[in-house]
């Protein structure tokens, strides 16, 4: 089986008046079907529980938009069992099969493109852009992965000893679970599920409780593009009645997770403790937090700075893993920098998301944006709040995009995670006041260094201790096949999403050699 080779997917443009009038057509035909039920899926049955969920519009959180079910504790255990059960059928079925499904899943999705925009738009609060890069990715993943898969069906040739032959193949693991976050709720989902699937593994999709909508739909396109029903369950439930059960069966082979430092790391530990009967050491791939600095360097383009700077901190409300929440400024540029940073920031509108004209929406719930609101009332105790600091006016959980200075390397606001449109700027004395600067933090995510030096550059380069390191450009926007996706320290174990090795976490090598 041969395929194109691999291109990313282009953004729709909605400077085109035609591609606004589509847009708004497919935002009219899903709000036509907000309210809705879906059941949940248990290897192909369908299941409905006592207890629901709803998942609502944060930019109008009286706007229901989809009803789920909450899994129990038993079902999760038969969704594990039944997983594990059908692995061997789905684990033997032709790679070419499954890479062709997964090919289809990316077809489906290309066609259904502005669907999906719409559906992201209202359950995750993303602006028409902001959504348009998200479903383009999940298309990416998806072929990405197709092909990957294929080279890793007939991988290169081991040194032959004399007498002997030998090679190298790789199997699937077993039955694992996806839980993926609300921020990327398609694409991360797509790309974990179908890496997975691919793969010749048999999964249970929880998806996140503000979105399941979104994952709802995803599972009807796995079906649609010819993924056994038996090959996967999607099962919607809250982290504490059904999360850690389904991390701690011991028919659980894996776990792929995107999400908070806490939960991933409490996944960690759970799943590093063997049960009775398990047969294996758990494997998890985990992707956490991030406090991600921008380094704005004396000798750098301060223009160019401060328009990546906005973008990556108050893109999607700041609610990216990979957002610009510390901007580290040399002193020589600070005070240029931080007025053309509050004068274009301060030219961001905030509003429903699905109104073209905002910059940015929600955030997504009400809890986040109590908590973004507390450490913003931290920030002014902390430093001198330049832009923002209050909530929005309307209905939906809006935030003002705000910016606060003189915050130094043991205030909350450079240290702790916050998720939401706050920005904290440091000043540096000099360019090895910055990198240390940079570097101070549990996380190690991405970051960004502009600069006109080639020797800093350079040192950046080498020490820099990030993931995913940006010169001259924003820190945010990995594009698959491109920008490999994953961190270092409390950020998790640098999955590299989207690059050329992302599937060995779902497979094991086996050496055989034969005596001729």
């Amino acid at each position: 089986m041969t395929l194109p080779p691999f291109t990313n997917q282009a953004f729709t443009d909605f400077s085109n008046p035609a591609n606004v009038q589509a847009m708004l057509a497919a935002q009219a035909a899903v709000r036509a079907r907000f309210g809705r039920e879906y059941p949940l899926l248990i290897a192909g049955e369908q299941a409905t529980t006592d207890a629901k969920l709803q998942s609502v519009n944060p930019s109008r959180p009286a706007q229901i938009v989809g009803v789920h079910q909450l899994a129990t504790p038993a079902m999760a255990q038969q969704a594990i069992e039944r997983a594990h059960a059908n692995f061997p059928a789905w684990s033997r079925t032709p790679v070419e099969d499954r890479v062709k499904a997964a090919v289809r899943v990316a077809s489906i999705i290309r066609d259904r493109k502005l669907e999906f925009d719409a559906w992201l738009v209202y359950e995750a609060g993303k602006t028409w852009n902001e959504a348009e890069a998200d479903v383009s990715e999940a298309i990416d993943f998806c072929e990405y992965y197709a092909r990957q898969m294929m080279h890793w069906a007939n991988p290169g040739p081991l040194v032959q000893m004399p007498g002997e032959h030998g090679r190298l193949v790789y199997l699937p693991l077993g039955a694992g679970v996806i839980v993926p976050p609300w921020n990327f709720p398609l694409a991360i989902l797509a790309g974990m599920s179908v890496a997975a699937l691919v793969a010749g593994n048999t999964v249970v999709i929880k998806p996140s409780s503000d979105t399941p909508t979104v994952g709802a739909k995803f599972a009807e396109v796995l079906l649609e593009a010819g993924f056994p029903a038996e090959s996967f369950s999607f099962l919607p439930g809250s982290g504490a009645a059904i999360g850690d059960l389904l991390v701690t069966h011991p028919l659980t082979r894996f776990v792929s997770f995107t999400g908070s430092k806490d939960v991933g790391l409490r996944i960690n530990k759970l799943a590093a403790r063997p049960q009775k009967g398990q047969r294996w050491i758990k494997r998890v791939v985990a992707e956490m937090g991030g406090k991600d600095a921008i380094v704005v360097d004396s000798e750098a383009d301060v223009d160019a700075a401060v328009t990546g700077v906005v973008q990556a901190a108050f893109g999607y409300q700041g609610q990216k893993c990979s957002a610009c929440s510390r901007a580290i400024v040399d002193q020589s540029v600070h005070d240029e920098f931080l007025a053309k940073l509050v004068a274009a920031a301060a030219k961001l509108t905030v509003g429903p998301s699905d109104d073209p004209a905002h910059n940015l929406g929600p955030v997504i719930n009400g809890r986040a944006r109590q908590t973004i609101l507390d450490y913003i009332e931290t920030g002014r105790s902390e430093g001198q709040l330049a832009l923002g600091g209050a909530a929005a006016p309307g209905e939906g959980y809006f935030i003002q995009p705000t910016i606060f200075s003189g915050i130094e390397a043991h205030h909350r606001l450079f240290q702790e995670e916050i998720f939401g449109p706050v920005l904290a700027v440091a000043k540096a004395r000099d360019f090895t006041h910055a990198m240390e600067l940079a570097n101070d933090s549990e996380y190690g995510l991405t970051g960004a260094l502009y600069s006109r030096n080639p020797e800093k550059i350079q040192y950046a380069r080498d020490h820099f201790f990030v993931g995913n390191l940006y010169i001259n450009r924003k820190c945010t926007g990995a594009m698959v096949g491109a920008h490999p996706f994953g961190g270092f320290n409390m950020s998790g174990t640098d999955s590299k999403a989207g690059g050329p090795d992302y599937l060995l976490q779902f497979l094991q090598g086996k050496s055989i050699a034969e005596k001729l």
